[in-house]
């Protein structure tokens, strides 16, 4: 009686789920005969299993398997089976791993590089494998979890290099969803405009689509974060970015707004060269530089309006050298910009009225004028507007409303500029 005793205490503890927590699977195989002249077990009982199973005190104190294991009950413990259906190699492993990573990263004040480039392999390696959604997802995740833990340039350098990893499988769309992540990493940190995170947005401008509505609205957030709160259309850097890339893209005419955003006379000259030349009647070769040096002083940048000026009549195959020029309308921007210089109201008016024939060539030519007489030689504003409509509103947007505006000469004005 006491064995019996002794047995069934046994088997109730083998039944305890703090001993045995998984659930039953399946039914064992019966147990094999016992060999003859063996006592049978105690009648009623589950016949005992050959398998132990390590209790938790064993684990948690060390002991011996023989002091602290105990025999399962005839029902096959979980403990001991193996795994019908082991697990896909799927996003939640991978999730896993990518959590893995990212704790070891977060060790020593979350500057692991290690850690980060482990997350970033593992990322890869899943986009390599054609799993673009799941990837996407996870960048999204793990951009907004750096982000809620302050680590700002962890999730621009992650996003920055998911961007370009999903552009190079041809997968825009994801693309451009991380290039705004970058952005947004930018505009809610306090980062500091430098020419590597400009050549980084200029980047990601370049690999987007030319077509795609995502384009308008990163390059319109890129200058917007570029300008730091001046008030400005964005760094003259990016500007000049921009400006090449469109140009590479043949987009002449959204190049010249850039160029005249930028500090680049040289290549805005070389650009309207190409433009000229490839789109331009040959009547029309002097027309191209006037507007772009215009509407340079329009914008305060005497230096760069002489530069285009000079880079592109030297340059242009149309053009014989000079001064002068075959072209009045060139030995008008020459006296001009030698007027600008001296600063004479009498020279700048005496040089209007004598080359009216060549300024009526284009009716925008004396509205900006009118403006360059302001910023350049003390003329009054006018107290009606001689235009409006929509040319009001183009040289509106052009010279903006403000006169008390002291950029330096080299640096463009906060006004937008309407290129038709």
């Amino acid at each position: 009686m006491p064995e019996k005793q002794a047995f069934e205490g046994s088997l109730s503890r083998s039944k305890s789920p703090s001993l045995c927590p998984l659930p039953l699977l399946r039914q064992p195989p019966p147990p094999p005969p016992l060999p003859r002249g063996s006592p049978a077990p105690p009648s009623g009982a589950a016949p005992r299993s050959r398998a132990f199973c390590p209790s938790p005190a064993a684990v948690a104190v060390g002991g011996s398997r023989a002091a602290e294991s105990r025999r399962c009950s005839g029902r096959a413990c979980a403990c001991a089976l193996p795994s019908l259906h082991p697990p896909p190699a799927s996003s939640a492993s991978m999730a896993a791993a990518i959590m893995a990573a990212e704790q070891e990263a977060a060790k020593g004040g979350g500057r692991n590089r290690g850690g980060v480039q482990r997350v970033e392999g593992k990322l890869r390696a899943s986009v390599e494998k054609g799993d673009y959604y799941e990837a996407h997802q996870m960048y999204r995740t793990l951009f907004f979890r750096y982000m809620s833990q302050g680590k700002h340039p962890e999730a621009r350098e992650l996003m920055y290099s998911g961007a370009l990893l999903f552009f190079s499988h041809n997968q825009q769309n994801s693309a451009a969803d991380l290039s705004m992540l970058v952005l947004e990493s930018l505009e809610k940190s306090d980062a500091k405009v430098t020419d590597d995170l400009l050549e980084n947005l200029a980047k990601l401008f370049s690999l987007m689509d030319p077509n795609s509505p995502e384009r308008v609205a990163f390059v319109s957030r890129a200058l917007k974060w570029s300008s730091g709160g001046s008030g400005k259309l964005g760094h003259p850097k990016l500007h000049q970015l921009l400006a090449i890339t469109l140009w590479k893209e043949q987009n002449y005419s959204e190049s010249r707004y850039h160029f005249l955003h930028s500090t680049d006379g040289e290549g805005c000259a070389n650009m309207l060269v190409e433009y000229s030349s490839s789109r331009g009647y040959r009547s029309e070769v002097d027309m191209f530089v006037a507007q772009a040096v215009l509407q340079f002083l329009c914008l305060k940048n005497k230096t760069s309006a002489s530069v285009v000026f000079t880079t592109y009549t030297q340059k242009h195959p149309s053009i014989e050298k000079g001064p002068p020029f075959v072209q009045p309308l060139l030995n008008f921007i020459w006296f001009l910009l030698l007027a600008v210089d001296g600063g004479k109201l009498t020279v700048f008016t005496v040089l209007c009225e004598q080359y009216q024939p060549s300024l009526k060539r284009d009716p925008m030519y004396n509205e900006y004028l009118d403006r360059i007489g302001q910023l350049f030689f003390g003329v009054p504003p006018k107290q009606t507007s001689s235009y409006g409509g929509l040319l009001g509103n183009l040289l509106n947007s052009l010279m903006g409303t403000g006169e008390d505006d002291d950029t330096e000469d080299g640096q463009e004005d906060s006004s937008p500029i309407e290129l038709d």
